[in-house]
């Protein structure tokens, strides 16, 4: 017994069913007395339904009238009621204590052979004394069927008890149904059906033991219409309850996986039954209901560690752009993060009117290498590279047309003064090698600028393309982290 009140204590679907058994086994035992305080003396026979004796007589009458009296004596509440009967018709007066007993009189007449009907003018006096009466006996009597009920009550209650620490003991052997399945969620689920099939199969024998089969069915039929309805309440939370199985079954990513769902981006801490929960590339937990990620698109760049980025640089027009694709490839495929295998790529997207617009693709392995650094890094590396070999990356140049009036009489004007064309003088000649060369020192003067910064101790960071150590090691911490939600995520071996 004190193994079975520990069950209760410890399983809340016990402890939600064990009311239900007690209440349905003294419905029961109530039921019993009220049929045996209650019961009708049984007829001598009925003829048939719809047909009316055609040559009554007074001595039948008298019969009739005789029989209900001496069924009326016998029972309590009735005694006083007069009985007369003409032509098969029976007239019911005298008094009764309640409405309930006028019509059990009712009831009881209908029933003898050869009745016609009840003509009910039985006075309801609706006495205190005889109603309180009454019901004191019908209470006394439903309580002596319950006193004689209880041991087999007791009993049902051990069968109840029993069947249900089974079932509870055998859904908890866990490597049994890992076994089973080796789906985590798919495990617990059957774990889960188990503990309350032998619940219902537990409460069913039980009731059965106390004769309450009617109740066992009115139950059923009341679970099956509130289960309805609950359904249609919680539509979402079983949408995405379904989801959580799916996921769980098809596994579509992994525990550290970098994905991005439905333009969400992050790394898989785990996937509960209830949301998909990820560490955003910024340090912040994100948890996802399984059904938007269930009906969402999923990209996931750990499935294949192998990943291209791509970048655009425009050199002059008048480069040949073959040799410059050819000096860019030379520099990505010098940084050691850049893959051999695929290789580097470098095409033509564009030709403007003052540049040509080279495209370069490099791969890289996102296991070992970030892949925002490793862009960053190769875009300055290859831009170096060509500006290091004499090839220039032009800014937009625009080109003005003027009428030839117009552009002769701009080249005389100058602070109000006609004068001659400038193109004409000789040291005019020279003022656009001496801009270029301007330019040139400009550019010369930030190369070494940049080479004296980059040389520094501090500057290791910036040409260092590993992935944030400190992101993962936040990843690992909530992955360690003990959940009361069951991860579904099924373990997997490293990836090479």
């Amino acid at each position: 017994m004190a193994a079975y009140f520990h069950l209760l204590h410890t399983h809340s679907a016990l402890r939600f069913l064990a009311p239900i058994l007690l209440l349905g086994m003294l419905l029961s035992a109530f039921a019993y007395a009220g049929d045996d305080a209650t019961a009708p003396v049984e007829p001598r026979g009925e003829s048939p339904a719809g047909q009316i004796e055609t040559t009554p007589s007074p001595q039948k009458d008298a019969e009739i009238a005789q029989r209900i009296g001496d069924i009326f004596s016998e029972i309590d509440g009735l005694s006083a009621v007069d009985v007369s009967v003409a032509q098969g018709i029976v007239t019911l007066a005298g008094e009764t204590a309640n409405e309930r007993k006028a019509q059990q009189a009712v009831g009881l007449a209908n029933r003898l052979t050869d009745v016609v009907m009840v003509n009910d003018t039985i006075d309801r006096t609706l006495d205190v004394q005889d109603n309180v009466a009454t019901a004191y006996q019908g209470l006394r009597a439903r309580g002596q069927s319950l006193l004689r009920a209880l041991p087999l009550i007791v009993v049902g209650f051990l069968i109840f008890g029993a069947v249900a620490w089974f079932g509870a003991w055998l859904s908890n052997r866990k490597h049994l149904w890992q076994r089973v399945t080796p789906n985590p969620f798919v495990a617990e689920l059957v774990a889960q059906t188990v503990k309350v099939v032998f619940m219902v199969l537990g409460l069913i024998m039980a009731l059965s033991l106390v004769g309450a089969e009617t109740i066992i069915g009115t139950l059923l039929g009341g679970a099956g219409v509130i289960g309805i309805a609950i359904g249609f309440a919680v539509k979402d939370t079983i949408e995405n309850y379904i989801a959580s199985l799916m996921l769980s079954i098809r596994q579509p990513f992994q525990a550290r996986d970098h994905v991005v769902i439905n333009d969400r981006e992050g790394i898989v801490v785990r996937l509960t039954s209830r949301a998909t929960i990820l560490m955003t590339l910024e340090g912040n937990q994100l948890r996802i209901p399984n059904a938007d990620v269930f009906k969402g698109i999923i990209l996931n760049y750990t499935q294949n560690p192998e990943r291209r980025f791509d970048f655009e640089l425009g050199v002059d027009a008048n480069d040949d752009p073959l040799a410059a694709i050819k000096v860019g490839l030379d520099a990505l495929n010098g940084l050691p993060f850049v893959l051999g295998e695929p290789k580097s790529v470098g095409v033509i997207t564009n030709v403007g009117d003052s540049n040509i617009v080279l495209e370069f693709q490099g791969w890289v392995n996102q296991s070992t290498t970030d892949f925002g650094k490793a862009r960053s890094i190769a875009i300055r590396e290859t831009k170096h590279a060509l500006e290091h070999h004499g090839f220039t990356l032009p800014e937009p140049i625009y080109r003005l047309s003027f009428r030839p009036e117009l552009e002769e009489s701009l080249a005389r004007l100058q602070n109000g003064k006609l004068i001659e064309p400038a193109l004409t003088r000789p040291e005019a000649a020279s003022s656009e090698p001496a801009l270029d060369t301007a330019a040139d020192k400009e550019k010369q003067q930030a190369r070494a600028r940049a080479r004296r910064i980059l040389e520094g101790e501090q500057s290791d960071g910036v040409f260092d393309a590993r992935p944030d150590e400190k992101l993962m090691k936040k990843v690992e911490e909530e992955i360690a982290q003990t959940s009361s939600e069951t991860d579904l995520l099924s373990k997997r071996q490293d990836r090479e």
